[in-house]
């Protein structure tokens, strides 16, 4: 193969890759509450996700205290395309009482856990 041929298909291959990048989308935070529940803790979480179905859909969020130690998951079972932004709820969250603030984390079945954490203070 010559170089011009390597050449074509390096670029190709970059291309590629960009374009893989640019599509895939962190899901975005766009609110969060929490409430006491006797000892408990009930999250509602509202995210917001360029959702195309199957292929690629936010697929969960979790509530992490600032250790990192994760209290409780919330799993979404399916795309909401039509349904954006959307709410749902986690109930029963077990947060130790001498902890104030917790962050939310979102996910997506292409990236996986996003970087970025939604500070949530708990108003105790």
């Amino acid at each position: 193969m010559g170089l011009k041929m390597r050449t074509k298909l390096i670029a190709i291959w970059l291309l590629c890759l960009m374009a893989r990048s640019a599509q895939a989308d962190p899901a975005t935070i766009v609110a969060a509450k929490a409430n006491a529940v006797g000892s408990a803790w009930t999250f509602s979480v509202t995210l917001n996700h360029g959702d195309t179905g199957w292929d690629d859909y936010a697929d969960g969020w979790r509530v992490v205290g600032p250790d990192g130690h994760v209290l409780g998951t919330r799993t979404l079972f399916h795309p909401h395309v039509n349904e954006q932004p959307f709410t749902r709820s986690l109930s029963n969250v077990e947060v130790p009482g001498d902890m104030n603030t917790v962050f939310i984390e979102a996910s997506t079945n292409v990236e996986g856990w996003g970087k970025t954490r939604f500070p949530l203070k708990l108003p105790r």
